[in-house]
């Protein structure tokens, strides 16, 4: 079976380490426990790999956030994958910092890269991994928050919860999301 896993990120520098890019550090720890390397496509930062008989392509879109799904709804064309096989790696606000919840569907919760996927996709059915971030931000910095760094004490959890989170994608593939979300999803 083929399985096509979403890093949500921003590109560019200034995006690289903040809360807002934990799809793109999930993804890439993925890739390099498969020892793969990055190519640059069409909309995305692209490579693949094979594990245990299953085809497992991963994607960080070039498209910056806000248009996602550009590149999600390009690649499950371009590499036939069926919507319930993508998997996409997302921060959470509505969750807190260490929390790791799988999901098959859900609304995008104001997510400005889930809402695009929602209108290139068609629709809330397409599974994700919610990465939490907390919300820990006064009112009216969602904005610095989210493209903020990680605080000190989330940052020495960090490499631990992306492990996780990597463990959850290869479940995800292995033995799916039902028994993943039953077995991996943390409070």
């Amino acid at each position: 079976m083929n399985f096509l896993i979403v890093g949500l990120g921003n590109i560019g520098k200034e995006y690289a380490d903040t809360r807002h890019n934990i799809g793109f550090m999930v993804a890439d720890e993925l890739a390099n426990q498969a020892g793969t390397s990055w190519s640059i496509l069409k909309h995305a930062y692209y490579t693949e790999f094979k594990h245990r008989g299953h085809q497992i392509y991963v994607i960080k879109p070039t498209t910056y956030m806000n248009l996602s799904g550009k590149a999600v709804n390009y690649w499950m064309q371009q590499l036939k994958v069926p919507i319930e096989n993508v998997l996409v790696i997302v921060d959470d606000l509505a969750i807190p910092f260490g929390s790791l919840r799988v999901k098959p569907k859900g609304s995008a919760a104001g997510h400005n890269g889930l809402k695009s996927i929602e209108a290139s996709c068609g629709g809330q059915n397409y599974p994700r991994l919610r990465f939490g971030i907390g919300d820990n931000y006064p009112k009216g910095r969602q904005v610095d928050y989210v493209l903020g760094p990680f605080d000190t004490d989330e940052a020495r959890e960090l490499p631990a919860l992306i492990a996780h989170a990597v463990k959850m994608v290869h479940s995800f593939v292995h033995i799916g999301i039902e028994l993943t979300m039953t077995n991996l999803n943390t409070k």
